[in-house]
């Protein structure tokens, strides 16, 4: 797959494209924006049913390999909420603060201040709408999500979310460090080793 240096990451989410654009340094990535692409409608059940979905939009519109991943935050206790509903837990047009006020919300109203959590993230990589071999991996980090809201940096429920092992927000995290430890990392690492060598 090396000679495909070309990537349709099929997200219009300024965030992700952010990241994608750190973590494939070697390759030319196009948003949907970049292409006038519209986004899919994600009507999937699970993280790898919409991720499919997504990339099998992307790559019947722009005719380029595409790579779409579907992740989110999923909190066990809380019935493995928000999970794929994630980006638009508080509703349709929600934003990120009113997402994570929710789970805030929702802790309160169990009288509790943090619960263990994990963010996953399930990337899928397709030639063709028809691919029949798509490239799948995942990736998750695990930690708690607190009513404490700290750190400036990142996006969706970094703010709340404080990975094991780090006594900071995800919000909190440097960049760099963050694109080497996170779910969308983690799921990336493994892709570009299958990816590099396909």
């Amino acid at each position: 797959m090396k000679k495909n240096k070309e990537i349709l990451i099929a997200t219009s989410n300024q965030g992700k494209i952010k990241e994608f654009n750190k973590l494939f340094k070697n390759h030319k990535l196009y948003s949907l924006k970049d292409l006038h692409i519209e986004d899919a409608v994600e009507d999937g059940s699970s993280f790898f049913e919409n991720a499919l979905i997504k990339a099998k939009h992307g790559a019947l519109k722009s005719g380029k390999y595409t790579i779409a991943d579907d992740s989110g935050l999923v909190i066990p206790k809380l019935n493995y909420e928000p999970g794929i509903y994630s980006a638009r837990y508080a509703g349709i047009n929600a934003s990120d603060k009113d997402n994570r006020n929710k789970i805030i919300n929702k802790l309160y109203e169990l009288g509790l201040e943090s619960l263990e959590a994990y963010y996953v993230c399930i990337l899928v990589g397709i030639k063709s709408l028809d691919d029949p071999m798509p490239l799948i991996t995942q990736g998750e980090i695990h930690g708690y999500i607190s009513v404490n809201s700290s750190g400036s940096g990142g996006f969706g429920y970094d703010k709340i979310f404080y990975p094991n092992d780090f006594d900071c927000s995800m919000a909190s995290i440097e960049p760099d460090i963050k694109n080497s430890i996170s779910h969308r990392a983690i799921a990336t690492a493994k892709f570009l080793e299958i990816f590099n060598n396909y």
